[in-house]
């Protein structure tokens, strides 16, 4: 197999652009410099601002030539690039450059690596950056983004033009990789873990080395001024003590791009797709939770250690105890101390003699001790006395599994797709384990799970999974563990012995050999491999797309890994083809766990509130920053930070929100009821505000396994003629052809360069300042002086206009040069080069997008392609009660699944209007082929009236019908959906494609 890699991807796109927009107006230049042997201390080069002085010297001993970056914008031209872009996303602004870092967010299972690794190439494309660094926390994500590297080669060659470019993991032992990476004048990627740059005295990369010409490595990288791009920084900058950030300081960045779905410090952001936008706009699986609870088992005295606390110098624990309640014995949790009498706690006499005794806090040592009749228990968090049979729980657990995973296989095999399972355990001894010699045996999780597989191979609804299987060796086959190795001596022989770990060492180098770099191998279906266990190791930096199940054996809710644990599964699986497939229907990530589906839900919620800084329920005053407003020149323009808090403002005053911006439920009702008013300057708008609310309003969702459903055919619909003549109208399948008028096209671009903003001269930027030294350190304040002066650039070397722009663009030169003449603004182009290619290209590239659907042609192909009535029994339909309206008489399906409360309003009104006849919620499978991708429409009905005439319709359904509501893409979607079934017209009775908010839209339309 071999992965495909989209370069089209909207959400990608926009945050390499973001990242790239920060350098607006920077020349396109290339630093050379000599490296040279080390100077006497306190000598000084000139050559190399922003370097200490020690590092380079003189008109000593030259040696060979090298490659760095230069920036050449101001601080003051950087701010404004970054409220610019802070604008554009709808991110909180940024009142001063506080330093160099930026960051973008990105929810797990987005492309965040491959998101990094192109913006190194768009940024050596635009400015010629060619020196880049990514620091990375464990060996686990090196070989992660490592592996990327390889697999992405050739993508990226053909994206660039065949770019040269070199890479390499650093290895202490061949430092003669750090020299290349600084003489070589071509694109140059190190990728080093910080457990390798954060020790000055052990790490040989602030050692001097024969194998750098005697220099210091660190001083070589420090020369080049890299562009440092953190993996995970909240794992690389070393909490309190700051190493890592050290360590990444004393390479000098240029700058440091900071990438993570989880960051602890959020400087500069200029990009985030956080958890809920991904999880609403599909791009990872939809999460549902299979629960294992234990219910009304409460006859013996039951304790579970949650956590241990000293706060304020009062020790206590939080606990899990059964208690007597006004409505029956109930499982809660309480918080006692030492001394405590449970049988008072509880109010139940099963726990007669049963108290807590030492509560000890230490890190790594947390326990308590529970007096017990005969006998003391000493509790660490997690664990449990007095419960049913741990081991019978997780057979069920993973007997659980197996079916969840033979049940996907079911669907998916015929697909082309693999499906993976993924165990977390609590010990490596529970699934593998050695004798006195060495010798590997089985432990009780391996052989349960063997057991329970052999008897899913004999039961007739899998049989056919099991055809031509050697079901003697099958159980042993389809399952293995990834865990650290621990090489020992025993009796004079080495025996390589498996042990928990904390997924970062050197030794678990070996576990990512295994899962890391043969990701293919794994996803095929040649490989036998479905079933991984794991301790530690498989944490962030490893995920692979088809894993649909995880299961927790061990207690995640002692530990806040729910994100973590999940992330591991997110990403939307592959074909054999390793050609990315999308959609809910297919991508489901079932998770077993030991806890309750609401309380996995809740807590899954909290995390994502820390981790990431969404406030659920929480309206900002820069919430609105981004909402575009279209010009009469058709121009898309973002609202602004001021016209955002007015609106702000506006709902605190109608009390839909409180003075902390806490949604009311009068916000809920209103947004539920189609009520919501905005002030009139805002009305245009109005879909798009409702859309932000709707979201902040509502709650991270997950599903409930346990309420999954298949969704049968409703049969005196689908077998009736009056649906063989809806299906029939909308059916065929269509081509397409994109048709640009290329005068119109150069007069749009013309206008729209003429219409964009002006471009600055290059300028110097006085400040002036008093430092003040006194006992708590030395303090810079700003004072009156500060001016801009604007430079002279008599010297500026042009470049090659027509060149950048055809590559920008990749219109003909001929086209270029009419619409850069017919603009009349190359005394721009002369007074600031970059920043006028920066300008046009975007503007070319903007009128392009809208001539594409302007321009677009349909055409149906013959009678022999289209979408056969029979997928609708042969493609299974899952849904989930919450999110299904059951009664139904009219739908094609004996229950609609929907999406949002618009579409069940919309299903609900279907059915009780008398002139609907009948109606299909179109499943996911039913695409129009767009140049922006596949789009699935909503609904397909008929309307006979009175008269007993019949009407066909395909609805889109929106909250909002103005073009305002409408993202550029979704809109753009909807326009070539017309053009698709306009093509489909062939006599009176052909369907009509519209958008409608109700019911009374498609009447009104009929």
């Amino acid at each position: 197999m071999k992965l495909h890699f989209e370069p089209n991807l909207d959400y990608q796109l926009q945050a390499i652009a973001a990242v790239c927009d920060l350098f607006r107006g920077q020349e396109v230049c290339r630093t050379d410099f000599t490296v040279t042997m080390k100077a006497p201390p306190g000598a000084a080069d000139d050559r190399f601002p922003g370097t200490v002085p020690q590092q380079l010297t003189l008109g000593v001993v030259e040696s060979d030539l090298g490659v760095g970056n230069r920036l050449t914008l101001l601080d003051d031209e950087l701010l404004k690039n970054l409220a610019d872009i802070q604008l554009k996303n709808g991110l909180p602004p940024s009142v001063a450059l506080a330093s160099g870092d930026f960051t973008v967010e990105m929810e797990t299972g987005t492309g965040k690596t491959y998101v990094y690794l192109r913006t190194i190439f768009e940024l050596n494309r635009r400015y010629g950056f060619t020196k880049f660094v990514i620091v990375v926390p464990s060996v686990a994500i090196k070989e992660g983004v490592y592996k990327t590297l390889q697999i992405t080669e050739e993508h990226f060659k053909g994206l660039y033009a065949g770019a040269p470019f070199d890479y390499f993991a650093y290895d202490s032992g061949k430092l003669g990789q750090v020299r290349n990476f600084a003489t070589s004048p071509q694109i140059q990627i190190m990728v080093v873990t910080v457990g390798a740059i954060n020790k000055k005295d052990v790490n040989n990369l602030y050692k001097d080395s024969e194998k750098t010409g005697g220099e210091k490595p660190i001083d070589l990288i420090r020369a080049t001024r890299p562009i440092v791009i953190v993996d995970e920084p909240q794992s690389v900058d070393g909490g309190l003590q700051g190493r890592g950030k050290e360590a990444l300081d004393a390479m000098n960045p240029l700058c440091t791009l900071r990438y993570s779905a989880t960051h602890a410090d959020k400087h500069h952001m200029v990009y985030r797709l956080d958890a809920v936008d991904a999880y609403e706009r599909r791009l990872v699986k939809q999460i549902e939770v299979a629960s294992a609870t234990v219910e009304d088992a409460h006859n013996k005295p039951y304790v579970r250690l949650l956590s241990v606390n000293n706060r304020r110098g009062v020790i206590s624990a939080r606990v899990e105890l059964d208690m007597q309640t006004a409505s029956g014995v109930r499982r809660q949790e309480v918080t006692v101390q030492d001394g405590d009498h449970l049988e008072l706690t509880t109010g139940r006499a099963v726990y007669a003699d049963c108290r807590v005794g030492e509560i000890r806090v230490g890190r790594g040592n947390e326990f308590m001790e529970l007096r017990v009749p005969g006998s003391e228990q000493f509790l660490k968090p997690g664990q449990a006395w007095g419960d049913v049979d741990a081991l019978a729980v997780q057979r069920e657990m993973i007997r659980r599994t197996i079916k969840e995973h033979l049940d996907k296989e079911k669907r998916l095999r015929p697909q082309g797709i693999k499906v993976l399972s993924l165990f977390f355990i609590d010990a490596v001894e529970r699934y593998r384990k050695y004798d006195a010699e060495g010798n590997p045996e089985k432990g009780d999780y391996a052989l349960i799970f063997e057991e329970e597989y052999r008897r899913f191979a004999r039961h007739p609804d899998y049989r056919t999974l099991f055809q031509e299987v050697d079901l003697s060796r099958a159980a042993e086959e389809v399952h293995g563990g990834y865990f650290s190795i621990d090489r020992k001596k025993i009796e004079g022989r080495t025996v390589a012995m498996f042990k928990d770990t904390r997924g970062d060492t050197q030794a678990d180098d070996d576990t990512y050999n295994l899962i890391m770099r043969d990701k293919e191998t794994l996803l095929s279906l040649e490989t036998p491999l479905k079933f991984i266990f794991s301790h530690s190791a498989l944490r962030e930096g490893w995920d692979n797309p088809n894993v649909f199940q995880i299961c927790t054996l061990r207690d995640i809710r002692t530990e806040r890994e729910r994100r973590q644990t999940i992330g591991r599964g997110l990403r939307l699986c592959v074909n054999q083809n390793g050609e990315r497939l999308r959609g809910f229907e297919v991508n489901t990530l079932t998770v077993i766990a030991t806890e309750r589906y609401e309380q996995f839900a809740e807590n899954l919620q909290k995390e994502i509130e820390a981790d990431t800084g969404i406030r659920f329920g929480i309206v900002e005053t820069h919430q609105f920053a981004a909402v575009t407003v279209t010009d009469a020149g058709g121009r898309a323009t973002p609202l602004g930070f001021e016209q955002s808090k007015m609106l702000w403002e506006h709902l605190k005053t109608q009390g839909h929100i409180d003075a902390k911006g806490k949604v009311q439920e009068s916000l809920r009702q209103a947004l539920k009821e189609g009520t919501l008013a905005v002030p009139e300057p805002f009305t245009a708008q109005l879909g798009q505000i409702r859309e932000i609310l709707l979201k902040l309003a509502g709650r991270f969702e997950i599903k409930n396994a346990d309420e999954r459903r298949p969704v049968s055919l409703r049969k005196e619909v689908y077998l009736s003629p009056e649906f063989k003549e809806l299906w029939d109208r909308i059916k065929h399948k269509t081509t397409y052809r994109v048709q640009f008028d290329n005068e119109k096209l150069v007069e749009r671009c013309i206008r729209a360069l003429q219409d964009a903003p002006p471009i600055a001269k290059t300028r110097l930027q006085w400040r002036k300042a008093d430092i003040a030294i006194g006992k708590a350190g030395v303090e810079a304040k700003e004072r009156e002086g500060a001016a801009t002066v604007v430079l002279d650039e008599r010297d500026i070397e042009l470049p090659d206009l027509l060149t950048d722009l055809q590559d920008r663009t990749q219109l003909t030169r001929r086209t270029i040069r009419r619409i850069v003449t017919g603009s009349r603004r190359l005394d721009d182009f002369t007074r600031n080069p970059q920043a006028f290619i920066e300008l046009a290209g975007e503007a070319i590239n903007r009128c392009k997008r809208l001539a594409v659907v302007d321009g677009i042609r349909y055409r149906r192909l013959g009678d022999e392609h289209y979408y056969a009535q029979e997928l609708f029994e042969q493609k299974e339909l899952i849904g989930y009660l919450k999110n299904m309206l059951a009664e139904t008489r009219k739908s094609v399906y004996e229950q609609v699944v929907y999406d949002s409360d618009t579409e069940a309003t919309f299903a609900d009104d279907l059915e009780k209007n008398q002139a609907i006849k009948m109606y299909a919620k179109l499943p996911g499978w039913f695409t129009v082929p767009t140049p922006l991708g596949g789009y699935n429409p909503d609904w397909a009905v008929l309307v006979e009236q009175d008269d007993g005439e019949r009407l066909y319709f395909v609805v889109e359904t929106k909250a909002g019908l103005f073009a305002d509501d409408l993202r550029d893409k979704e809109g753009a979607k909807i326009a070539c959906s017309k053009a698709h079934f306009k093509a489909l017209e062939v006599r009176e009775a052909s369907a009509k494609y519209i958008v409608a908010r109700s019911v009374d839209d498609v009447l009104t339309a009929a």
